[in-house]
């Protein structure tokens, strides 16, 4: 008879000064950031988060950086020569220690006034930002042979109301949702990993400003997250820094939204944290599980949940 395995964390509030790291040297690990609601053209809110990426990954040389989407404010691209490359992406995240890293992004929704197209395509012209299709899957493997699913969604298909929005149906109703659906429900249903994360745009559970507007994405996504046992889903579109767990579900749900502007974060009953500050977090994956840190602008680490299984 299989031993059922037990799901738990331990979170803690913490304001380590960057230059601080927590890694241990006998537990090598999968390192990687999580950016969400970022490409403002260099304003002084974006270069200030990432200076702080630059000295976090000075210290613990991750191997990737992942988006929750809303990468071009507030229109998308247009091309692949539209400017916004220069200023939102390749002038802002030039750091010695950040400009090497591949980006691995998802689309939000002001990536689908524009032409979202485009963000697939500019993956041909540049070494760092691989964004095969709307949405994909890949494994990584940690240093102990620990195997890792990421997948990246495309979650404004999912959401009714941009199926009518004037400024984004005629993108959004380019892509079959259901056929996406069977897809997302396909890959996370496979037992080929340690870990499942996915990473979309718009959340399941907030305290935010969206609170109220959940319901659409929720319905498309919490019923497969739960089948299939997803560990972790990362999202944006808030313009903050959250955990929520509810109470009777697998899934741990982080928003990381605080790329360049922030707006007030609020609480719920899944709230396990949430503060309205700018900042991205760190995700470190080895045997002993899974550590989220939330790092604010000014380099401190506001939170960590340590998940394991």
């Amino acid at each position: 008879m299989k031993m059922r395995r037990s799901f738990s964390y331990f979170l803690t509030a913490a304001t380590l000064l960057s230059g601080c790291t927590l890694e241990s040297p006998e537990s090598p690990s999968l390192i990687f950031f999580v950016i969400g609601d970022w490409g403002e053209r260099g304003s002084t809110e974006q270069m200030m988060v990432s200076l702080r990426m630059n000295e976090w990954a000075g210290q613990l040389q991750p191997k990737f950086i992942v988006t929750t989407g809303d990468n071009f404010y507030n229109e998308g691209v247009a091309s692949t020569a539209d400017s916004h490359w220069l200023e939102s992406f390749i002038q802002v995240y030039s750091w010695p220690n950040l400009d090497s890293i591949p980006w691995y992004p998802t689309l939000g929704n002001h990536d689908y006034v524009g032409t979202p197209a485009a963000q697939v395509e500019y993956s041909s012209l540049s070494d760092r930002w691989q964004m095969p299709a709307r949405y994909y899957t890949m494994v990584v493997v940690t240093p102990q042979s620990k195997r890792v699913r990421l997948v990246m969604t495309d979650t404004s298909p999912m959401h009714d109301f941009y199926h009518t929005y004037a400024l984004m149906m005629n993108e959004i109703t380019t892509q079959d949702t259901t056929l996406q659906l069977r897809w997302l429900d396909s890959v996370t249903s496979l037992n080929d990993a340690d870990w499942k994360i996915v990473i979309g745009h718009h959340p399941v559970y907030t305290g935010g400003i969206y609170k109220e507007d959940v319901a659409s994405v929720k319905r498309h996504l919490e019923p497969i997250f739960e089948r299939n046992k997803v560990d972790i889903y990362f999202c944006g579109h808030e313009h903050d820094l959250q955990h929520l767990k509810p109470s009777a579900r697998r899934t741990h749900y982080f928003i990381s939204g605080g790329g360049s502007k922030i707006r007030p974060a609020g609480r719920v009953p899944e709230t396990l944290f949430a503060e309205s500050a700018l900042g991205f977090m760190i995700v470190s994956i080895n045997d002993r599980g899974v550590r989220v840190r939330i790092i604010e602008s000014d380099g401190r680490q506001l939170y960590q949940a340590m998940l394991s299984k």
